[in-house]
């Protein structure tokens, strides 16, 4: 499977000519004074992100949520892997972190494999918090799932919905990151049966250029992809969880949920709840294309009435 690390790479140099800088003021909102905020008189909290740039925008939404509600922020980028995140949490380096479930469970609940349901990495994922002094907060409705696309085309010829449809694909031409045909490959022909696939190594942030010259028939995507936010592409959806639950949590020290009262919580929570596929497509793409991660974070916020 593709991992995050590979892409955070691209990331990191589209924001560095972007800036990823945390680069947003504060504000508790029309009518409220910042005294009267929920936040106000509270300690002030840290929020980390990973090394990529859905991370990034997804530090800035909380960040500048809280603020909203008078809480002092402040933003700490480019943590690095999940394990690397989970002891920076143990450490007390940040507060609150955003991370991706089924990622949770592995680099630091243990498990041999990403669950398949996300009931059942939550279930797993906060039974570990429990014991260390942790809380997983409530996901969010998307998952940033690793899966195939196809050209709409390809996908009407061979009627594709999902990715069990492949079966019966002879030859199947798919496009990925090297380290894809080790554990990605053996996945699909595991969980689908899906055999005999004829595999492409590419570079990541090459396989939608592949897939539009034709030189592979699927390529491996993630599936808040900017790319995948017109109609251009068809994403097959993962019916049977080969590639597990990708939902974000944010995960807390539970220290910190005590001091700074039940609004902190509710306040991350209420931004959780907006972010579908199709919002944090729109948001992945608008970095993508130039945007800073705080502006598009600031103008989502306002667009839903959380700042």
């Amino acid at each position: 499977m593709r991992s995050r690390s590979a892409r955070a790479a691209l990331a990191l140099a589209a924001c560095a000519l972007a800036g990823c800088g945390s680069g947003a003021g504060s504000s508790t909102g029309p009518g409220t004074s910042r005294s009267a905020a929920p936040g106000a008189g509270r300690a002030p909290v840290t929020v980390g992100t990973k090394s990529f740039a859905e991370q990034f925008v997804l530090g800035q939404l909380y960040k500048q949520a809280l603020e909203a509600r008078g809480f002092v922020v402040a933003l700490k980028q480019n943590i690095g892997s999940s394990a690397a995140a989970g002891a920076a949490l143990r450490r007390g380096e940040i507060d609150l972190y955003p991370e991706y479930v089924g990622a949770f469970d592995v680099a630091l609940a243990g498990a041999a494999r990403v669950p398949p349901s996300l009931h059942g990495a939550l279930l797993l994922g906060r039974s570990y918090a429990r014991r260390h002094g942790i809380a997983l907060l409530a996901p969010t409705p998307f998952a940033d799932g690793e899966t195939l696309a196809v050209q709409p085309s390809f996908a009407r010829a061979h009627r594709l919905r999902t990715l069990a449809d492949l079966v019966a694909i002879r030859g199947l031409r798919v496009g990925a990151q090297p380290t894809f045909r080790a554990d990605g490959l053996v996945q699909l022909e595991r969980v689908y049966g899906i055999a005999g696939a004829r595999f492409a190594p590419l570079t990541v942030g090459l396989q939608y250029r592949a897939l539009d010259d034709g030189t592979i028939d699927a390529a491996d995507v993630f599936t808040t992809d900017g790319q995948l936010q017109s109609d251009r592409y068809v994403v097959l959806r993962d019916s049977r969880g080969a590639f597990g639950a990708q939902n974000v949590v944010p995960v807390v020290r539970r220290g910190v949920l005590r001091a700074e009262g039940p609004a902190f919580a509710r306040t991350i929570d209420a931004v959780s709840a907006t972010l579908t596929i199709a919002a944090m497509r729109r948001l992945n793409a608008a970095v993508a294309g130039g945007q800073p991660p705080a502006e598009a974070a600031r103008a989502f916020l306002r667009e839903h009435g959380l700042r």
